[in-house]
């Protein structure tokens, strides 16, 4: 899906081109050799590990909905206003049985948000997800979309009515472990390499590429994940989230797809302030989604992602 996108951009008028000239000024001509990475020097846990999900209620989460149309969130009047927690989410957010065992059930086709309580860091986050049947308007056409947010602070529907800003782990097929800062406060810095198969910002994480800061809004709004190590629709996916201080580390099905360092916040007189802790998000973005095994342990240095090729 994502390469017929850009095939098409390419055809488009001139302001795909432009994105991808952009893409160009900034990682460079593109690298034909992809990478294999690899995860060395596994921490070990400093803890107890603690389970974010008990397998019976969503005790500690919490629901918030942007919405009731989602095709508005991001450009919503002045006069529109997210549901938020002004209803029951029951409908949204369940926890329900598949294959022989409980997890938290999204249906997805309103935006928004379970935000768990606990405020995290340095950790090694775990869980598995898979996708359900369902996909909804307006994204029923598209890659399905979720995403695992960490980081998170400030108020619930801060960033379009939704979310609270945060970093990124992207769930989205062909994308999963993708960067993604979530509100135009948020930074962070990675290393990537130039792709114009893939579409727009047409930036792929590469270990040793160049240097990018991760600014929502910007030619460098995300980063692709190196490579797509997710399972076929309907199998279950295992998640990693390293994080220490102000650096994380995304795994997919024990694939390293990405590294961030140096997450902040921009503060009101431009100071960037490192981002260290705050909560975990599960998105709720379209796409009917259940997540399992939610298990959080603290570590005090992050493993190691090596590149060969």
């Amino acid at each position: 899906m994502r390469v017929l996108l850009a095939l098409l951009a390419l055809a488009a008028p001139a302001s795909a081109q432009q994105s991808i000239e952009a893409a160009r000024a900034i990682a460079g001509d593109p690298v034909t050799t992809p990478q294999r990475l690899t995860l060395t020097d596994i921490p070990k846990t400093t803890g107890k590990p603690t389970a974010l999900f008990d397998g019976r209620t969503l005790d500690g989460w919490q629901a918030w909905l942007g919405y009731a149309d989602p095709a508005i969130t991001y450009n919503a009047g002045p006069d529109a206003r997210p549901i938020g927690r002004s209803r029951d989410t029951g409908a949204d957010f369940a926890v329900r049985s598949i294959d022989g065992r409980p997890a938290i059930w999204v249906k997805g086709e309103t935006w928004g948000s379970l935000i768990h309580r606990a405020d995290l860091s340095n950790y090694h986050l775990r869980l598995q997800f898979k996708w359900g049947g369902r996909t909804y308007a307006p994204r029923e056409k598209q890659p399905r979309n979720n995403g695992l947010l960490y980081h998170s602070h400030g108020q619930p529907g801060e960033v379009f009515g939704t979310w609270q800003p945060s970093t990124e782990f992207e769930i989205m097929t062909g994308s999963t472990g993708m960067i993604v800062a979530v509100g135009s406060q948020l930074r962070g810095r990675t290393t990537v390499a130039f792709e114009p198969k893939i579409i727009a910002p047409h930036l792929r994480y590469r270990a040793g590429g160049r240097e990018v800061d991760i600014v929502n809004g910007t030619p460098t709004w995300n980063v692709e994940a190196a490579t797509d190590a997710e399972r076929p629709v309907g199998q279950w996916n295992t998640l990693d989230l390293y994080v220490v201080g102000d650096r994380a580390v995304h795994v997919v099905n024990g694939v390293p797809v990405a590294e961030v360092r140096d997450l902040a916040t921009i503060a009101p007189d431009g100071r960037r302030v490192p981002l260290t802790h705050g909560r975990i998000q599960l998105q709720s973005e379209g796409a009917e989604t259940w997540f399992r095994d939610i298990v959080v342990e603290p570590i005090d240095r992050l493993p190691r992602v090596r590149a060969a090729g």
